[in-house]
């Protein structure tokens, strides 16, 4: 299967504004604030963050579903996997599981977890938490090695075969998918929402998060929306949405051709960028794009 492939190491989203220090022996926590931050301190930036979260979860409520609601977002997961998989059953990728040369290890699943890039190793460590005696279990120790690297140390070679064993199982999938909402899916929607895209902006940043990594490096998520934001105004804040997503896009393309400068990106040239060009800003069907010279039909 065509794979793109993933672009960031390890990262976390990025939910919480506020800062917090931690003690340690260089720079220690103290009451007086002199060495760092104080826990009342500390507790008030905690809190200030928890009130402004809450806040946008009432904004959030008073709009529409967008991309969250239930046709909208299986239509999402059709349009990640005609690019990750070069399918539109994108729950064929449960036991998928590949080196593709990225650099990343293995890449499996419906999202593309990697053995390097952290999200792979967070999704087996929590499915063991709920599964204790699951079958990829035992290779925890080897993907903690290899967590950043491209290596196959302790994993080979039974971790492909025990992989797509697992993925047999409904309660995989579903720790499969959870995780994609919980890293991927539910931050990327809640953001665009914020910045005031609608059901095509939040696709954009859904499929970015998938492919760049939820990082705040300059070509993590995070870090392409800094970029798309110091070139144009956010449609919350007054800007032209079809503007920042064409902005937005030419950010990405341009860090996927960072890395590779001929790395294929028909997944923005001939489909979310093809979407945006048509005004096709709900995302409504029918839909036509393609990817990798492919063409791909919802009704």
């Amino acid at each position: 299967m065509k794979r793109a492939g993933c672009l960031l190491f390890g990262a976390i989203p990025v939910l919480v504004t506020a800062v917090v220090y931690f003690a340690t022996p260089e720079h220690p926590a103290t009451a007086d604030g002199k060495g760092g931050t104080s826990a009342s301190s500390q507790a008030r930036e905690e809190a200030k963050a928890e009130a402004e979260r809450a806040a946008d979860d009432e904004v959030i409520a008073d709009m529409p579903p967008g991309l969250a609601a239930p046709g909208k977002k299986e239509l999402a997961q059709q349009i990640v996997a005609s690019a990750e998989n070069s399918t539109l059953n994108w729950r064929e990728a449960y036991g998928y599981i590949e080196d593709i040369g990225d650099g990343q290890g293995y890449t499996a699943g419906i999202v593309g977890f990697c053995t390097g890039t952290h999200d792979l190793l967070t999704l087996v460590e929590r499915y063991t938490k709920a599964h204790p005696d699951n079958g990829l279990a035992r290779y925890l120790p080897a993907l903690r090695k290899v967590d950043g690297t491209d290596s196959h140390e302790g994993l080979d070679p039974g971790f492909t075969a025990a992989w797509k064993r697992e993925a047999r199982l409904p309660a995989f999938r579903d720790a499969q998918v959870t995780e994609r909402d919980r890293v991927y899916f539910g931050p990327a929607v809640r953001l665009a929402k914020l910045d005031g895209l609608g059901t095509l902006g939040q696709f954009v940043y859904y499929d970015a998060m998938v492919l760049h990594g939820p990082g705040t490096g300059p070509d993590g998520f995070y870090g392409l929306r800094e970029r798309a934001m110091r070139e144009a105004d956010l449609p919350s804040e007054g800007g032209d949405e079809k503007a920042y997503l064409d902005i937005f896009l030419d950010i990405r393309r341009k860090a996927m051709k960072s890395k590779n400068p001929d790395r294929d990106t028909t997944r923005i040239d001939t489909a979310q960028r093809q979407f945006l060009y048509d005004g096709n800003l709900d995302l409504k069907t029918p839909l036509e794009w393609k990817v990798y010279g492919e063409t791909y039909k919802v009704p």
